[in-house]
């Protein structure tokens, strides 16, 4: 434990939180992403964000090409959905989708033949075509290509990312924090990110510093990911001093800071405001937003996106996701359409082991675990995690022992115990005043309690009730 200090010593991390294994992330880590092949078939659920579902402007017999919005909204707090490979609608129906319930999707048969849409136009006229800069745009242009691509946060919340760069008039950004952490086990999607769209995480960060109008970027990336480190600070260095770094900037005369920042590896590291309190020593007000401290959070993957978006006119239809765990015989990182089945890729990945027991979208932590590998990959999915039976264990709760782990590991100060408590007597009123409202749903208390309280379940039962009588009531 010593040594461990010793080397922590010095490095920006926050308070509580779980230490957790990083072993797993070697089955993937140092594995390069692969273009996943060319699904038959893909199933795009007309929501994929935290907000408004889209509506189809297609019917089925359609022919689309790859690249074609085929869903959107008139409502702000939306994004629209984009055809990820060419072919015909042969369904829109309701259709299960990977977060539990049921949402329309578009079904589209694949033609085999991948030709992007023309008549797509994401950049303003006279400024499409590959590497196009903004150095010209004014941030409502990219806030409008941004929303034209359909981007969203991918780094699990799936919130509108346009909405994000469009603070209310009197909460003044100066801060953007590009999030590297990747702190849930077994999920290197960001690392290899990082990694190999170098130059595109600085310029996506730039074009959403340029659009909130803030001063400085930080990028925080943990120190088990020193490499993805060493290649960011590569990237920033000044112009001369190596050779790809002007044709990704904003603007070459008056570039915005890149602070590039090693940090402690400790889990929830990657949640937002657990990063702003490492990186700023802010902290986010229980219900605010890190906009109300003059902040703004992205993950790499999110800045790429961006990036891409602007520089090859190329809308969101496509992700890294992680395909691993004990029960994929060859885990991998692979590019892959929005809307593949789950199977697919683990079929690409060398198919499921024997033993293989319980498939989860995204880490052991905060991922959902699935009752089908027919699920479609959606904005969101940053991994696919396959366990053995050996790695699956089903645990009968236990009375609370009122040993407080669970108040040591709550990165937000909240008490676990009592919450559940609240919510076991349906008292949701009692649960509010502890503020579950504020919970981040990490998992920490859960990892650590002993007496295997499904604390985290209790959480989410909670906020949905009291969401639930404030919609009512409002």
């Amino acid at each position: 434990m010593g040594a461990r200090k010793a080397r922590w010593q010095g490095l920006f991390t926050f308070k509580h939180g779980v230490l957790l294994h990083d072993y797993h992330k070697r089955r993937t880590e140092a594995k390069e992403i692969r273009l996943a092949d060319l699904p038959a078939k893909v199933i795009l659920p007309l929501q994929q964000n935290l907000g408004c579902p889209a509506e189809s402007l297609v019917k089925v017999g359609d022919v689309v090409l790859e690249g074609q919005k085929i869903a959107d909204s008139s409502k702000l707090i939306s994004v629209p959905v984009h055809a990820s490979i060419s072919g015909k609608v042969t369904a829109i129906e309701k259709m299960p989708n990977p977060c539990g319930y049921d949402v329309v999707s578009v079904v589209i048969e694949g033609d085999g033949d991948d030709s992007r849409n023309s008549k797509v136009e994401i950049l303003p006229a006279g400024r499409q075509g590959r590497n196009s800069k903004t150095e010209n745009g004014t941030p409502d242009e990219i806030r409008k290509i941004v929303r034209e691509a359909g981007i969203v946060g991918l780094g699990g919340a799936a919130f509108p990312t346009h909405v994000k760069l469009l603070p209310p008039a009197d909460k003044k950004i100066d801060t953007v924090i590009i999030n590297g952490c990747e702190c849930e086990p077994y999920v290197t999607a960001d690392h290899r990110i990082m990694l190999e769209r170098t130059g595109d995480i600085i310029f996506g960060a730039q074009a959403i510093a340029k659009a909130v109008g803030a001063q400085r970027i930080i990028v925080g990336v943990e120190e088990n990911k020193k490499d993805a480190w060493e290649k960011m600070k590569f990237e920033i260095l000044p112009a001369g001093r190596q050779g790809r770094n002007s044709k990704f900037e904003i603007n070459p005369n008056n570039q915005i800071p890149i602070q590039i920042i090693l940090i402690k590896t400790k889990y929830p590291q990657g949640g937002e405001k657990m990063l702003i309190k490492a990186l700023l020593k802010r902290e986010v007000p229980s219900r605010g937003l890190p906009s109300d401290i003059g902040v703004l959070v992205q993950s790499v993957g999110t800045a790429a996106a961006i990036a891409e978006a602007i520089k090859f006119n190329q809308p969101l239809t496509q992700r890294v996701v992680t395909v691993t765990g004990g029960g994929v015989r060859e885990p991998q990182n692979l590019l892959a359409r929005v809307g593949t089945p789950f199977i697919d890729l683990i079929n690409q990945s060398g198919g499921l082991t024997e033993d293989a027991a319980k498939v989860i979208m995204g880490g052991p932590m905060m991922g959902i675990a699935l009752s089908s590998f027919d699920f479609p990959i959606v904005k969101a999915t940053n991994s696919i995690l396959v366990l053995r039976k050996s790695e699956v264990r089903n645990y009968e709760e236990s009375p609370c022992i009122r040993c407080g782990r669970c108040i040591k590991a709550c990165p937000m100060g909240l008490t676990p115990n009592f919450i559940a408590d609240a919510a076991k007597l349906k008292d949701w009123d009692q649960a509010g005043e502890y503020n579950v409202a504020d919970c981040i749903e990490c998992g920490c208390c859960s990892y650590v309690c002993p007496a295997r309280i499904y604390l985290v379940q209790y959480f989410k039962t909670a906020k949905y009730e009291l969401q639930t009588r404030r919609a009512v009531c409002s």
